[in-house]
């Protein structure tokens, strides 16, 4: 008679696996390549910005609002362009108090970075040679003005302080962009003009274009975060 099988189970092993490694969130994936992308956008766009300022100033047509007010301070104090840019950058701040603006990176690096940029430039842009040579200068500084400026907002680091004005006034009035932007260049145009700044036809330009310019590139070039995304989704 045969021997009954034996009840005991054999032990096979279990196949071998490779250890599973730890992955990176995903949305973390998406925050670091969009960081990547962002610290150099809002650097590049300071640093134009403040080369575009030059350019319209050494047109000689009449630079924006804000560089006429700089010009007309810099006139009155005897003090370089970019000095001039820096101390009106640090006094604007206090004006974030009643809009409640939240500073950011950018707001740090506007006061650093657009004043030496414009001094750098200045020293390097040669002075323009008749009409026509100062209506390009006008011209592509206008659209350089505009395009930096969407650049290092769109960098989501938070406005420089002029910017920060129009963002609040936004923000609190829901006036477009475009409206706000104007009366804000036109009030601080006609202050420095008081101070001894120069009025042309380029700051009558700027003044009716930028927000328009600024309101057209800004979707182009503004990053979208995902903590903006998740929200919007949310609200829906």
């Amino acid at each position: 008679m045969a021997p009954p099988a034996s009840t005991a189970h054999t032990s096979v092993p279990a196949p071998h696996h490779p250890p599973v490694l730890p992955r990176m969130n995903a949305l973390a994936q998406v925050r670091a390549a969009r960081k990547a992308r962002r610290i150099p956008q809002l650097l590049f766009g300071l640093a134009g910005y403040g080369a575009a300022v030059m350019m319209l100033v050494q047109s000689g047509l009449g630079a924006a609002g804000w560089n006429v007010l700089t010009e007309g301070t810099a006139t009155s104090l005897g003090v370089s362009f970019g000095r001039a840019t820096n101390l009106i950058s640090l006094l604007v701040l206090l004006a974030w108090i009643p809009l409640r603006e939240p500073p950011g990176l950018g707001t740090l690096l506007n006061v650093a970075i657009v004043g030496f940029a414009a001094d750098a430039t200045a020293t390097v842009l040669p002075h323009p040679q008749g009409p026509l040579t100062r209506i390009g200068y006008l011209a592509l500084g206008l659209v350089a003005l505009a395009f930096f400026d969407a650049l290092y907002l769109g960098a989501q680091f938070g406005s420089g302080p002029r910017d920060g004005i129009m963002t609040g006034l936004v923000r609190l009035t829901h006036l477009p962009l475009a409206v706000v932007r104007t009366g804000v260049e036109v009030t601080v145009a006609g202050a420095g003009w008081l101070l001894g700044g120069t009025l042309g036809i380029g700051t009558v330009l700027i003044a009716l274009c930028m927000g328009p310019l600024v309101g057209c590139f800004l979707p182009l070039v503004a990053v979208r975060l995902p903590e903006a995304s998740a929200r919007a989704r949310r609200g829906r």
